[in-house]
């Protein structure tokens, strides 16, 4: 018995099936049959509908031959690769937080104690 997709929440659908109608688009572009793509995927023609409906139960593996195949495999190269979420919680870690920040400010700014005499115009001597 084949196992269940997984649970896909609708902007995630939305996105597959956008994903699916390019690759649609791009195989009749290059005028390839559906039958042509699927064997030079090395995959059925059903899996192929699948990959241009935007099926979730469609493994990544199979989105990718279609795109080699296509001559869009390095487009696949290019999901995930500008992380902005990731760096931002990283350079979390190594900024100091606020309150320390702003301590070391103040402490900067904070007259210093006297160490050693005044002469009388006001500096040390």
């Amino acid at each position: 018995m084949p196992s269940k997709p997984p649970v896909v929440f609708p902007q995630e659908q939305w996105l597959l099936s956008q994903l699916g109608e390019r690759l649609r688009l791009a195989r009749l572009r290059r005028k390839l049959s559906n039958a042509v793509v699927a064997q030079r995927a090395g995959i059925s023609r059903t899996s192929l509908y699948k990959v241009e409906a935007g099926d979730p139960g469609a493994t990544l593996g199979t989105y990718l031959r279609v795109m080699a195949v296509l001559g869009l495999e390095a487009d696949f190269n290019a999901l995930a690769a500008d992380d902005k979420v990731g760096r931002r919680l990283q350079d979390l870690v190594f900024k100091p937080p606020a309150s320390l920040a702003r301590r070391r400010q103040a402490s900067a700014d904070a007259p210093k104690a006297p160490g050693g005499r005044m002469n009388g115009t006001g500096n040390a001597s």
